[in-house]
C-alpha cells in the first residue's frame, strides 16, 4: 500500500526533470522508472551527481543530462557553495522543464533536491518522503516501511518506479518491462580490445566504492586462480584508482583491465562476458543492464532485497547472517570481514558453472 498527499495529478507531454543524485550504480537502477517518465513526456533532463554521469549517458529515455555535486548527498560531500547551487538551479530552469521526479534511497530526503526544482521554476514536483514537505512537493509518496527496505520487500527498482506512478507516469508497457537497460555501445576503445579474450570470458571486478562491499584483495586473487585453474579465461576490471588493486588480484592468472575501461568499455567487457564475479556495488548494476549472470559476493551491510541484482541470472555468495548486517558500514566493522573473506575460490568456480548450466535465463536466487 502507498499513500498518496496530492492537490493534483501530472499529465502526459511536456519536459520532465529526474534527479537521482548518487553513484552510476544508483542511476542504472532508476533506468526502469526514467523510461516511464519518458513514455509520458515530450523531453526528459536527468539531473545526477558527477558519480552517476557515466551511467546517465548510457540510459534510454534521457535527452538531457544537468550534472550537480550535492551537498546533501555522497559519501564525501562538497561544501555548501551558495553560487554552485544557484548554478544548478538555472541549468534546471534552462531546460524549461515543468514536471519532475526525485528518486532517492530509503535513508535519503528528496526534498534539498525538491527545493531546488522549485527554484528553478518546476511547478509539479513528485518524491517519495516521510518528511513533511511544506509547499516543495505537489505529489508526497509514501511507502509503507520507508525506513526499512527488508520489511517491504522494496528493490530500489521498485522504489523509483512506484515514485514516478505516483506521479501519473505509465508503468505499464514497456517493452522491456522493469528489466535495467542500456544504450550498448558498438564497442571499445583500441587498448582495451586488443587485451580482450574472446566472448566467453568471466569478469572478476574485485573493487567498491564502499570498502565494506569488496573482498580482501588476497582473497579476490584467489578466486581468480581459482577460475583459471577450472579453465576459464579471466579478466580483472577496475577503475583508475583501482589499478594497483587489479594488477594484484589479476596475479598473472587473467587480463588486468584496470583503470583502462571507461562506464562504456566496461558494459561492453560485461555484455560480452559469460559471468560476473562482483560485490554490491555498480558494476554488478551494470552487469544486469548488460543480461549478464552474475555472481554477487554480496556484503549485508545493507539489504539484499533493496540491492540486489535486478532480473537476472545470479548466484549469492557470502555470510547472509554476519554481524555486519544491516549497519550499512562502510569499512568493516568485523574482525577478517567474514561476510566476503570466508567465500572460497571453489564456491566461486561452483557458482560460475551454476550459472553455465542455467544459461542467461536461467533462475535467480
Amino acid at each position: 500500500m502507498t499513500v498518496l498527499d496530492t492537490h493534483e495529478r501530472a499529465g502526459p507531454g511536456g519536459t520532465a526533470v529526474v534527479v537521482r543524485l548518487d553513484n552510476d550504480g544508483d542511476v542504472l537502477l532508476a533506468g526502469p522508472a526514467v523510461r516511464a517518465v519518458a513514455r509520458g513526456s515530450d523531453r526528459v533532463v536527468l539531473l545526477v551527481s558527477p558519480r552517476g554521469r557515466q551511467a546517465a549517458t548510457l540510459l534510454p529515455g534521457v535527452d538531457d543530462v544537468v550534472v550537480h555535486d550535492p551537498a546533501w548527498s555522497g559519501y564525501e560531500p562538497p561544501p555548501v557553495d551558495p553560487g554552485e547551487f544557484a548554478r544548478a538551479v538555472a541549468a534546471v530552469a534552462a531546460t524549461g522543464a515543468d514536471r519532475g521526479v526525485v528518486l532517492t534511497s530509503f535513508h535519503q530526503s528528496p526534498l534539498p533536491a525538491a527545493l531546488l526544482l522549485r527554484l528553478a521554476g518546476v511547478g509539479h514536483v513528485t518524491a517519495t518522503s516521510e518528511d513533511y514537505p511544506g509547499s516543495l512537493l505537489t505529489v508526497r509518496h509514501r511507502l509503507d516501511h520507508p525506513h526499512d527496505p527488508a520489511a517491504g520487500g522494496r528493490h530500489e527498482v521498485e522504489r523509483a518506479l512506484a515514485t514516478v506512478a505516483a506521479a501519473g507516469y505509465p508503468v505499464a508497457g514497456d517493452p522491456r518491462g522493469d528489466a535495467l537497460a542500456v544504450t550498448l555501445p558498438a564497442g571499445t576503445g583500441p587498448e582495451v580490445a586488443t587485451r580482450l579474450p574472446a566472448p566467453g570470458h568471466v569478469v572478476v571486478h574485485p573493487g567498491a566504492s564502499v570498502p565494506a562491499r569488496a573482498p580482501s584483495p588476497e582473497v579476490a586473487r584467489r578466486w581468480v586462480a581459482a577460475l583459471a585453474d577450472a579453465g576459464h579465461s579471466v579478466v580483472v576490471t577496475g577503475s583508475a584508482a583501482d589499478a594497483p588493486l587489479t594488477a594484484r588480484v589479476a596475479g598473472g592468472r587473467a587480463v588486468d583491465l584496470g583503470g583502462l575501461t571507461s562506464f562504456r568499455d566496461l558494459a561492453v567487457v560485461l555484455a560480452r562476458a559469460a559471468a560476473v564475479v562482483v560485490g554490491n556495488t555498480g558494476p554488478a548494476h551494470l552487469a544486469a543492464a548488460v543480461g549478464t549472470p552474475v555472481v554477487s559476493a554480496f556484503s549485508p551491510v545493507v539489504p539484499w532485497t533493496a540491492w540486489r541484482p535486478w532480473r537476472v541470472p545470479v548466484r549469492r555468495l557470502g555470510e547472509r547472517s554476519a554481524a555486519c548486517a544491516g549497519t550499512r558500514a562502510r569499512t568493516c566493522p568485523v574482525p577478517g570481514h567474514p561476510c566476503l573473506d570466508g567465500v572460497s575460490g571453489e564456491q566461486v568456480v561452483a557458482a560460475v558453472a551454476d550459472l553455465a548450466a542455467g544459461g542467461r535465463d536461467g533462475r535467480a536466487a
